[in-house]
């Protein structure tokens, strides 16, 4: 079974070429590379609490120090913890 990415599970059509692009531009998890693969997704689309500047409702989290309390909260990040058994680090 393919496991889903952020902007697929979250619906914000903001990744590469998703219909939100223009409007509100790529979110930079759907830009991250360096995740790319991580936990089976693409660029850091079930890693995004790692990302800067990521997006997440429409709003900008800043740092993951910044970001990490509210990630927890995250029910994408609820599902993807439990099928790759993480923890978060504080």
């Amino acid at each position: 079974m393919r496991k889903m990415n952020c902007w697929e599970f979250k619906l914000c059509e903001r990744q590469l070429g998703g219909k939100n692009e223009k409007e509100f531009g790529v979110c930079p998890v759907a830009l991250a590379i360096e995740f790319n693969k991580t936990n089976n997704g693409v660029n850091a689309g079930r890693y995004c609490w790692n990302v800067k500047d990521s997006f997440c409702e429409y709003q900008a989290h800043g740092t993951f120090a910044q970001k990490n309390d509210i990630c927890e909260q995250c029910d994408f990040m609820k599902i993807v913890k439990e099928e790759e058994g993480l923890d978060f680090v504080k």
